[in-house]
């Protein structure tokens, strides 16, 4: 048994996106995405053809995609699956690798959804189903905080009273880390660097963004903190804001914990202050038809991503590159040439005409700093993590 078939899974509240893999050839089978789990018209698309279902759940979501597996020939049993990597944003101080997943890291991983409790309780669901449905399959999780788990100390520390550190693990933890990870290797690929001694400033700009600096091949610091809301502006997330904001609405507003909690992951960001949606490109057409509160939400926006970059310069040595992905990240020539715009002290200068081109390459020949353009690629990550942990355990 020389090619395994490995699952890889992303797990949202409402959408489960896939890829199946034959490995360790790297070769996509199939891929595709289940979005608007729990409603009537859910959109299930399996390489780039869609149709509407009515799916209840996630267990729904899980045997509809094997059924479909089987039924288009990607498979011809399921036992074939011998391996499912889930994506789980938050590992604590608990993982600092990806893990198989047996009765104590799945306790581990539910524990940690107060954490994330965006993420993790659907990250675990998804964990659990595939267990069931697939019971023969080894399950992996494959941490968006474990890249981090190398920030130093002075780093991840806030500065709160030390044992509140040592009762509750309250520090920074970082998210994002697969794909902050995978574009720095690729761009040091691409310049032919040797990455554990390639310095680079990473910036995921999508729906939920943080930005990392890369020192020396390692996390060396990231602006999402203890939770994904910390950091930059997002799509609906706050990003960082003055703490005391959220006592204040709770005493003159009389909202609880969980209506504040609600206000600043899901009314916040870019919808928060355009009012128009949480999609850049929605806000940008607004800005573009003389909305105000749009063309104020895309400043915010990219003057904070600039702030992080420019506060993690003086980290490093020197700067290899500076790196955008994600889907904001991957193809807003726009957002790239005006956060490049802040960055004039570094000497940053854009090719214009590879910037709109989506090159990988967008820097100028006399830019001091590289910049570049790498896709992401989490379900290649999670793929080839659990297949390093699960070909030794099968019979290959």
């Amino acid at each position: 048994m020389n090619n395994l078939k490995i699952m890889a899974i992303n797990s949202g509240s409402s959408s489960l996106k896939f890829k199946l893999y034959e490995m360790p050839a790297e070769k996509v089978c199939v891929s595709g995405i289940i979005e608007r789990i729990g409603s009537p018209e859910a959109q299930f698309s399996i390489n780039n053809k869609t149709k509407t279902l009515a799916i209840k759940n996630h267990e729904e979501a899980i045997r509809c995609l094997l059924t479909e597996l089987l039924k288009q020939n990607f498979i011809d049993e399921l036992n074939e699956i011998v391996g499912v990597g889930h994506r789980v944003a938050h590992g604590g101080e608990f993982f600092d690798r990806s893990t198989i997943v047996n009765k104590k890291e799945f306790a581990r991983i539910e524990q940690l959804g107060e954490l994330a409790p965006l993420h993790n309780p659907v990250n675990a669901m998804g964990i659990k189903v595939f267990s069931e449905v697939l019971p023969q399959s080894i399950q992996v999780a494959v941490f968006d905080t474990a890249f981090h788990q190398t920030i130093p100390s002075y780093n991840y520390l806030y500065p709160l009273p030390y044992s509140l550190y040592q009762k509750y693990k309250i520090r920074k933890y970082g998210f994002h880390g697969t794909s902050h990870q995978y574009v720095a290797k690729r761009a040091a690929e691409f310049l032919k660097l040797d990455f554990q001694e390639a310095n680079f400033i990473t910036c995921h700009l999508g729906n939920g963004a943080s930005i990392c600096c890369i020192k020396d091949g390692k996390s060396f610091d990231t602006s999402m903190g203890f939770t994904p809301t910390d950091g930059v502006m997002m799509g609906t997330r706050s990003g960082g804001i003055d703490p005391m904001i959220f006592p204040f609405l709770e005493k003159n507003l009389l909202l609880d914990v969980n209506k504040i909690e609600h206000i600043i992951n899901k009314e916040s960001g870019l919808l928060g202050i355009s009012g128009i949606s949480n999609d850049f490109r929605d806000v940008q057409n607004s800005a573009r038809n003389g909305n105000e509160l749009s063309k104020i939400a895309i400043k915010m926006f990219v003057r904070k991503i600039s702030e992080y970059i420019l506060s993690y310069t003086s980290e490093l040595k020197r700067i290899d590159g500076i790196v955008f992905t994600a889907g904001i990240g991957e193809h807003s020539a726009y957002v790239r040439q005006q956060i490049c715009e802040q960055l004039t002290c570094l000497n940053v200068k854009l090719n214009k005409q590879k910037n709109n081109d989506n090159d990988k390459l967008i820097s100028s020949k006399n830019s001091k700093v590289k910049v570049l353009v790498i896709p992401t690629d989490e379900e290649l990550v999670i793929a080839k993590d659990t297949y390093k942990l699960v070909h030794n355990l099968v019979n290959v």
